[in-house]
């Protein structure tokens, strides 16, 4: 069966781009007959918002968007995070990394490397056990071991063929942070494959991190759902709208009207309904990508 999930992190309330994620990921499920499910990514505590969890729930029901199973946070499932650490650390996968933010940057600028604007600084392998591992020094965070190459390639329903060698464009993924919190990355594989969820849809400004989360799944013996990226809400400025750029609450005085601005961005036609139950059902018979589930 599909099952599918939208995933909000509590950094504060809902915005129209998060509504649109939301949206797209409710109407594939309810499109192919599936289970629509919440989880609440509060692993990056120092960043979430008291209430703003509580307020998130509230905003999706005022849109009558309604899970099919309670909502899980992430914040309650540290020992299943640690249960994968182990698994990895055990099977060669995983290991302690020393270095900081600056050590990076200098190994990298030893090697005449310069990080591009807007993207990510490839981790060396600096404290690789074959190459020495910590060398005396104290374990910040904890590390994927890539291998030397990682190519993946991947087809997503909406952008098509896709690859990346995570290798190369990103080095070891952090799967435990220097400040003891647990990295994204491994959290939504873990979680992902609890729930088993078989469907995966979200906003475009996240496909970069699925070959990451591929090669996870693989080291971890999981499944990997499969992939659908949406349209991005943009802000004045051309970049992604969000809370960092000061996007604001969704003005949930009209949902009707907030779901049909979301609708636009995903390729909905204009769709008959006044009542929000009546769109709702219009939009799901709409929905542009029923038929590239598989």
């Amino acid at each position: 069966m599909y099952r599918g999930r939208f995933a909000p992190s509590p950094t504060g309330a809902l915005h129209a781009g998060s509504l649109v994620a939301a949206l797209a990921s409710w109407l594939d499920a309810r499109a192919h007959g599936g289970v629509w499910l919440l989880r609440i990514e509060d692993v990056d505590t120092p960043r979430c918002v008291p209430g703003a969890d509580h307020e998130i729930l509230r905003q999706l029901a005022a849109c009558g968007l309604h899970a099919d199973e309670p909502p899980v946070w992430q914040s309650a499932r540290a020992a299943h995070y640690q249960q994968a650490l182990d698994a990895l650390a055990a099977a060669g996968r995983a290991y302690p990394c020393a270095c900081s933010r600056k050590d990076i940057e200098a190994a990298q600028a030893a090697a005449g490397l310069q990080r591009e604007r807007h993207a990510e600084l490839p981790y060396p392998g600096t404290c690789r056990p074959e190459r020495g591992g910590l060398a005396g020094r104290t374990g910040r965070a904890w590390r994927l071991h890539t291998g030397d190459s990682a190519r993946i390639n991947w087809t997503d329903r909406r952008l098509g063929a896709q690859q990346q060698d995570v290798a190369s464009a990103v080095g070891d993924v952090v799967l435990r942070r220097a400040d003891g919190l647990w990295a994204y990355q491994l959290a939504v594989v873990v979680d992902d494959a609890a729930q088993g969820i078989t469907h995966v849809v979200r906003g475009e400004d996240l496909a970069d991190n699925t070959p990451r989360q591929i090669l996870l799944q693989r080291a971890l013996g999981v499944p990997t759902p499969v992939y659908l990226h949406t349209p991005l809400v943009l802000a004045a400025d051309g970049c992604k709208l969000s809370k960092q750029n000061g996007a604001a609450p969704l003005d949930l005085t009209d949902p009707l009207a907030a779901l049909r601005a979301a609708g636009t961005v995903l390729g909905l036609p204009p769709l008959p309904g006044t009542a929000l139950p009546d769109w709702l059902a219009s939009a799901v018979a709409a929905w542009p990508w029923r038929a590239s589930v598989a």
